[in-house]
């Protein structure tokens, strides 16, 4: 019989390692603290049993993980060329080796090695999925959201549908924009960047009134621990219409025929009232009053969320904010009051709630693991 090197004797911890190395295959997602000294114990493997194809295949998941892609990439040119390779393996090669160089940012080359990795049997399915990921980072959006649909995967879909509307709007096509919205909520009626969008058009074109309707057919719609992103980037838009005095009008045009903030206020805080007690949608509506000045009901609002949730740290910064006017300090004592709320401010808000990634801004796709929708909100600072 002929020698076959895949069937050699295996050191005795062999199981376990392919077990991890499995595991990990793919490496984006790899989240354990220990990388590193998981690389060395690959590479250790490695060197006692240099024809185990994949715990090499592993080892350069580890090293795109690590954001070494050059040495993720030779790994994979090193067993793509090596002799006598199984179809197998080398399809599986040439997909991480796809994989690497869209991480790496070389999207052409991606591209070619995920062609190549079909045409020696890889799963179609697992290419497709890689193809659209590469037509969402070429800012092919209506490609991705076809691709995604085939895929029978109706959020990342939504989500593209939604990047094309906002192309759509930015070259005046409004009418195709706000198809492209429709779509979305009818491919996933809990896509909630679909439904800030229209909530964002309907404030830019000003009406309060739409702004409400929306909003309240949201909330109905959108999972129960996401309904906070309608708010808060509804009240980031608020922010974004500022304009300073001294700046030209035909910069802000996009702004320009917006709804006043006390309208939106009005209109909004009633369809937040008429919720089930929520602690973000009751901290919300106390930010909203407190943008048009309305401090009184505003401290109720806090005072209502802490009494749903006693640590929310957030409340009660706002309400010992809104109280410090009313206190008598010495100039000392008021600096270093007002140095550590500033700091407070800058505290990170939202985090993934799969993978832990803290940010200061709304996501819709974890950065890190790549999870969608799983962005939470900071109520303490254990999150």
């Amino acid at each position: 019989m002929a020698w076959n090197p895949f069937n050699r004797k295996k050191p005795s911890d062999f199981n376990q390692k392919l077990k991890a190395a499995r595991e990990v295959t793919g490496g984006e997602a790899f989240l354990v603290q220990d990388t590193r000294a998981a690389i060395e114990e690959l590479s250790q493997v490695v060197k006692n049993d240099p024809e185990a194809v994949e715990i090499y295949l592993a080892l350069g998941s580890l090293y795109r993980s690590q954001g070494e892609i050059e040495r993720a990439i030779h790994i994979r040119n090193s067993l793509i060329v090596r002799p006598g390779l199984a179809r197998e393996f080398k399809a599986r090669a040439l997909f991480e080796l796809g994989r690497d160089f869209r991480r790496g940012g070389f999207l052409d080359r991606a591209a070619q090695a995920f062609e190549d990795a079909r045409a020696q049997g890889q799963d179609a399915v697992a290419i497709q999925h890689e193809m659209a990921r590469l037509a969402a980072e070429r800012g092919a959006f209506e490609k991705a959201a076809e691709a995604f649909g085939q895929l029978n995967l109706p959020l990342p879909q939504a989500h593209y549908l939604v990047r094309l509307a906002m192309d759509y709007f930015k070259e005046g096509k409004e009418s195709q924009a706000n198809r492209s919205l429709r779509h979305a909520i009818r491919a996933y009626p809990g896509a909630v960047e679909a439904w800030l969008e229209q909530m964002v058009q309907a404030y830019k074109s000003g009406s309060e009134r739409r702004v409400a309707d929306i909003l309240r057919e949201a909330l109905d719609n959108v999972a129960s621990d996401l309904r906070f992103v309608l708010l808060e980037g509804l009240l980031q838009a608020l922010i974004k219409a500022e304009r300073p005095m001294d700046t030209p009008p035909d910069e802000n045009a996009e702004w320009a025929g917006v709804c006043s903030d006390r309208a939106v206020v009005t209109a909004v805080v009633p369809v937040i009232e008429s919720q089930e007690p929520d602690v973000l949608l009751l901290y919300y509506g106390g930010v909203y009053l407190l943008r048009i000045g309305d401090i009184e009901n505003a401290k109720s609002w806090f005072e209502k969320t802490l009494v749903m949730q006693s640590d929310f740290w957030l409340a009660r910064l706002e309400l010992f904010e809104q109280s410090r006017m009313d206190q008598t300090l010495t100039p000392f004592f008021m600096e270093q009051l007002n140095f550590f709320i500033d700091r407070a401010r800058m505290v990170r808000r939202f985090f993934c709630r799969r993978c832990g990634l803290k940010r200061d801004h709304l996501f819709y796709n974890c950065p890190r693991c790549r999870s969608w929708h799983s962005i939470g909100f900071r109520k303490d600072f254990s999150q």
